[in-house]
């Protein structure tokens, strides 16, 4: 039987996927310039829901980019090559032949930036007749559910977060990692820009004020602190904050355009899918400094 819609909004048919985080939406067409309310709706809906699957969308990159530059400046990932005639989406493919996917463990976009991305768009253009689905983690509870004695630790550290040859990876690059196991993803050179950061463990949401746990797989140690001391605490933050009741899976359809809110959860895009093809356009949206 069908969830009842949501009378919160006028403009928008919203619908959620799990009861921590997650919503569909229906009855938008994003190929047009969206009024102020529809897009104030859509804003409300992620802020609530921390993760919003907008489905039955027909897309063009120029459309995606329209979209996304309503929310704010794009965010140029510094590794990874875009696509040739729009520089700003990372074409995220993988084939058959393909080992690796992009994603394939849990972790927040950028956080090794100084201003990591604010939310990440990512439309899908090809999908896999089964699986190739991503989870999502609401970092809000991950944080609320601790005892006030962890909450008290966690309010205090502040983490070190890379985003190439990171421990996880055996000290390997990106470069290396990916000629080996992605055919089509191509690496760059990220010249100048800050690829090593440090950033509050628990962070203020600049819209909610809420808090939120801060913790991906690009935390390589906490500042101030040795690889052996951290990597206990690092370890039981990232297997706390992946509880399975904090978590939503998005199931992709051609044509969904899921929109998260990279400040207050983390994503890990399932690797289930080995003799399929799946092709995604992504676009990050700039962000601010965490605090």
């Amino acid at each position: 039987m069908n969830a009842p819609r949501n009378t919160q909004y006028r403009h928008l048919d919203v619908q959620k996927i799990s009861g921590s985080l997650g919503a569909e939406i229906r009855g938008v067409d994003l190929s047009t310039d969206a009024s102020d309310e529809v897009l104030s709706e859509i804003r409300a809906a992620l802020l609530d829901n921390l993760v919003i699957a907008i489905r039955d969308q027909d897309l063009t990159p120029e459309q995606q980019l329209a979209f996304a530059r309503r929310w704010g400046d794009i965010h140029l990932h510094p590794f990874m090559e875009g696509m040739a005639d729009h520089p700003e989406i990372l074409a995220i493919i993988k084939r058959p032949t393909d080992k690796k996917n992009f994603g394939g463990s849990w972790h927040t976009d950028q956080m090794f930036s100084p201003s990591p991305a604010m939310g990440t768009m990512l439309y899908a253009k090809e999908v896999p007749s089964a699986g190739g689905d991503t989870l999502f983690t609401n970092q809000y509870l991950a944080y609320e559910s601790l005892s006030d004695g962890m909450k008290a630790v966690a309010d205090q550290l502040r983490t070190v977060c890379v985003g190439d040859n990171f421990k996880q990876a055996g000290g390997v690059s990106r470069k290396d990692r990916y000629a080996r196991q992605m055919s089509e993803m191509k690496v760059k050179d990220p010249g100048n820009v800050q690829t090593t950061s440090v950033h509050p463990l628990v962070r203020t949401h600049p819209e909610t004020g809420r808090k939120a746990l801060y913790i991906g797989g690009h935390v390589q140690h906490f500042d101030g602190m040795t690889d052996e001391e951290s990597q206990p605490l690092i370890d039981f933050f990232m297997k706390h904050s992946t509880r399975p009741e904090f978590t939503c899976r998005v199931r992709w359809q051609t044509g969904t355009l899921t929109f998260w809110d990279n400040r207050c959860t983390q994503h890990f895009a399932v690797n289930d899918y080995p003799a399929e093809t799946r092709i995604m356009h992504r676009i990050t949206i700039c962000g601010d400094a965490p605090f």
